[in-house]
C-alpha cells in the first residue's frame, strides 16, 4: 500500500499455514455411553469406560496381561492349527477365512491356553476371543481345552478359563465342532473328581455351545457386568416365542438374580477376587 503496510492479504497468505487436525487413535467411543473417550485413559482402566464403566471387547493377549503376573505365561500347544475337513465355502472358502483371521487377529485360532502365576499361585488358564470368527469352538478351540484341563488335571492346578465366545459352535467344521462340546465337557468332569477348582469368567459376549457347555461348569461363576450370556440371542428368542422379554435378559445382572452365576466382578477386580477364591477353596 501507498502507507509501506502491506498488503493485507498478502499477509494473511505468507501467515497462513495449514491446520492440523486430532492425530488419529487419540479417542474413542463408547459402545455404552457413546461418550467420546481419551484411548489411553481407557487403556489405563483395562478397557473400562470412566463414564459408564462399561466393559468393551479386549483381545486375548489383554486378558493374559490383565489377569496373570507380568512375565509367567507359558503358552500350551501353540502348534495347532484349524483345518478345512468339510471344504466348506459360504461367502469365502473357510481356508482362505482362517488364513485372513489370523493374520488380523495374530492368533491361530479362537482359544489360546497355557499356564501362569496370579498373585504368585501357579494356574492353568484358558481364553476364547470373541474377534477370531467371533470366539466359536472349532477343532482346535476345543482340542487346546481339552488339553489344558488334562494338564491342569495331572499337575493339580486351579483352572481359569475366561470366555468371549459369541458364535457358539463353529458350522464350518460341522460335527466335528460340535463334538468339542462334549469332549470339553467329558475333561472336565474328570477334571471335577480330581478334586479341582474350575473358575469360569464369563464375558461379553458368551453364548451358544460355549455357554451351553463349558462355560456355566464352573465350580465359580464369574461375569464381567453387562455381559450378554446365554444359548439364543434375544432377539432369536423374541422372534421365535413372540412374547415381549423381561427387561435385562440374559445380562450378567439378570442372570445373577436368578442364580446361574456366583458373582459379578469388574475388570480391575478379576485378578484379586480370583487370587482370593483360590485361597478360600484351599488350592
Amino acid at each position: 500500500m501507498a502507507d509501506g503496510r502491506p498488503n493485507a492479504t498478502a499477509w494473511q497468505a505468507a501467515t497462513k499455514r495449514e491446520k492440523r487436525g486430532v492425530p488419529e487413535g487419540l479417542w474413542q467411543r463408547c459402545p455404552g455411553c457413546q461418550q467420546t473417550i481419551f484411548r489411553k485413559e481407557a487403556e489405563r482402566r483395562q478397557g473400562v469406560c470412566p463414564e459408564c464403566d462399561y466393559h468393551w471387547y479386549v483381545t486375548a493377549a489383554n486378558r493374559v496381561e490383565q489377569v496373570l503376573d507380568e512375565g509367567t505365561f507359558e503358552e500350551w500347544d501353540a502348534e495347532l492349527e484349524p483345518v478345512d475337513p468339510l471344504s466348506f465355502v459360504d461367502q469365502k472358502a473357510y481356508k482362505d477365512r482362517l488364513v485372513a483371521e489370523q493374520k488380523r487377529t495374530g492368533l491361530r485360532d479362537a482359544a489360546l491356553t497355557g499356564t501362569g502365576m496370579i498373585r504368585a499361585r501357579r494356574v492353568a488358564f484358558g481364553v476364547t476371543d470373541s474377534a477370531f470368527i467371533m470366539g466359536s469352538m472349532g477343532s482346535v478351540v476345543g482340542e487346546r481345552l481339552t488339553r489344558l484341563i488334562e494338564r491342569a488335571t495331572e499337575q493339580n492346578l486351579p483352572l481359569i478359563v475366561i470366555s468371549g465366545s459369541g458364535g457358539g459352535a463353529r458350522m464350518h467344521e460341522g460335527i466335528l465342532s460340535l463334538m468339542q462340546m462334549a469332549k470339553v465337557s467329558a475333561a472336565l468332569s474328570r477334571y471335577d473328581q480330581a478334586g479341582g477348582l474350575f473358575i469360569s469368567v464369563l464375558t461379553n459376549p458368551t453364548m451358544g455351545g460355549v455357554a451351553a457347555s463349558f462355560a456355566s461348569l464352573g465350580d465359580l461363576v464369574f461375569a464381567e457386568p453387562r455381559a450378554l450370556i446365554g444359548f439364543a440371542g434375544p432377539r432369536t428368542i423374541k422372534a421365535t416365542i413372540r412374547i415381549e422379554l423381561p427387561k435385562g435378559f440374559q445380562t450378567s445382572e439378570f442372570l445373577l438374580e436368578h442364580g446361574y452365576i456366583d458373582r459379578i466382578v469388574r475388570r480391575g477386580d478379576l485378578k484379586s477376587e480370583i487370587a482370593k477364591a483360590i485361597d478360600y477353596c484351599g488350592k
